[in-house]
């Protein structure tokens, strides 16, 4: 373990130790820090765990411990976590998904970084921030997290530098990657934060100064730009999704607006023989990025057909599982061409040139099959779940706070934006299994749930 990571964990504990709030919100703003990578005792670590454990340990033993007897106490009138059923549910079943991949060290890992960690972070978060206030400094840490992403992905669009991979290197076809290594973790990360960042812009309810609406207007701007850089095609779906919603939702010359721009483009673009056959493309996903996830899916269904339909393959072991179901590679773009498998068959030049080979990746970047492979049918169906429970808790809160005319219904309608981006990105990606993306996916049930709560609280006190 290098000293100077041991330096930085002493740092963080001190803070923990007298601002426990502090030292979170520093957490939440270095969630990309788990590209810090080393090991303890032999064990996989990163510094994002570190953090998460260090804070959960301080708040056990300064705040937990010394108040059990009066939470034993009031125990009976004690609002139980929005969630508490789900997220213990999932930590149990990702462990069974350990023992399905054998207990191997790899599942061992994942189901401490993307499962049981984030559920510490879930507690930590409704048990440091009390009041929407404090909240609400959460979004000053996702902004601060965003700006710097952004910057260092900016940097790499204008020089060139810092980008591992030559091709996406190359000023012609240039994809930034920021601290990430691969574009598409660009957009994971950044496409939600834009979307509860949007949210915040229009809560009114605060000292909204100019600087503040400057601030929060730069950092959306820079984030879409880097994304947009980093040519994440599935997160600015995701984000135009969202904005559809938004559009929707916000108000009723938004919703017109909205609604005449929907028409408009739709006019354009079908009136148009190439922006159509372009769209027709990428909707039934015939481009080569498009072919590969179809063959995936195709693998990852086959494998799941068999005995794995229950159980999945286990955390981490879906390459192993899926393997034996493995085509080499596809020919794309063989609908533009007549009788293709007679002509390919015959002609060397034809094979070579529509052939692409094809990996077998980590994941089957699609949300369900993500979960479902991971996690198994049970383990699928409950992130389901998770994620339209919090869909219809954000969607229920914009409707209340907008017949309350209320503020916050921005605060919920950057929530349901956030999840959205995620779902619709989500088709063609894998939105959760890293550690910054599993822990944002809880920040954000948490603060659908804390939210919920304060509104319940509201109409208490009303009645």
């Amino acid at each position: 373990m290098p000293v100077w990571i041991i330096i930085l964990s002493v740092l963080f504990l001190v803070l923990a130790i007298f601002r426990l709030d502090l030292a979170l919100l520093l957490l939440i703003a270095a969630l990309p820090s788990y590209l810090i990578r080393f090991q303890l005792a032999g064990l996989p670590f990163t510094f994002l765990e570190v953090m998460i454990l260090i804070s959960f340990i301080v708040w056990f033993g300064k705040f937990f411990v010394p108040n059990l007897k009066n939470l034993w106490k009031n125990r009976p009138s004690r609002i139980p976590y929005p969630f508490s059923w789900e997220i213990a549910l999932a930590v149990i079943i990702a462990f069974v998904s350990v023992g399905v991949a054998g207990f191997s060290t790899e599942a061992l890992g994942i189901w401490k970084a993307y499962f049981f960690e984030p559920a510490l972070l879930f507690i930590l978060l409704f048990n440091i921030f009390k009041t929407k206030r404090e909240w609400l400094k959460i979004f000053w840490a996702l902004l601060l997290s965003a700006v710097v992403v952004s910057l260092f992905a900016l940097v790499q669009k204008i020089t060139g530098n810092f980008i591992a991979n030559p091709f996406w290197a190359a000023e012609a076809q240039r994809r930034t990657v920021s601290f990430f290594g691969y574009p598409n973790a660009v957009g994971l990360y950044l496409a939600p934060i834009v979307a509860l960042l949007t949210g915040w812009l229009f809560y009114k309810k605060e000292k909204n100064s100019l600087l503040k609406t400057a601030l929060i207007l730069t950092s959306i701007i820079l984030a879409v730009l880097a994304v947009w850089f980093a040519r994440s095609e599935g997160a600015l779906i995701g984000l135009a999704a969202a904005l559809f919603v938004f559009g929707l939702l916000a108000n009723k010359i938004s919703r017109l607006t909205t609604i005449i721009i929907l028409i408009f483009g739709a006019a354009i673009i079908f009136s148009s023989p190439v922006l159509k056959t372009v769209l027709l493309e990428k909707v039934a996903l015939r481009d080569l990025s498009g072919e590969i996830r179809r063959q995936q899916w195709r693998e990852t269904g086959q494998m799941l057909s068999g005995s794995r339909f229950w159980l999945g393959a286990g955390l981490s072991n879906y390459q192993a599982a899926v393997s034996p179901y493995h085509q080499e590679g596809i020919f794309f773009n063989r609908d533009k061409i007549e009788n293709f498998h007679a002509q390919a068959w015959v002609s060397a030049e034809l094979r070579e040139k529509y052939w692409q080979p094809v990996e077998i990746y980590l994941y089957p970047h699609n949300i369900i099959l993500n979960f479902w492979s991971e996690l198994g049918l049970a383990g699928a169906l409950l992130f389901l779940w998770i994620i339209i429970k919090h869909l219809y808790i954000s969607l229920r809160l914009t409707v209340a706070y907008s017949r309350d005319k209320r503020s916050e219904k921005y605060l919920a309608l950057g929530l349901l934006m956030a999840m959205v981006t995620i779902v619709v990105h989500g088709l063609v990606d894998v939105p959760y299994f890293k550690n910054d993306l599993a822990a944002m996916f809880w920040l954000l049930i948490a603060f659908a749930g804390a939210w919920h709560l304060d509104y319940r609280r509201d109409q208490e006190l009303k009645n």
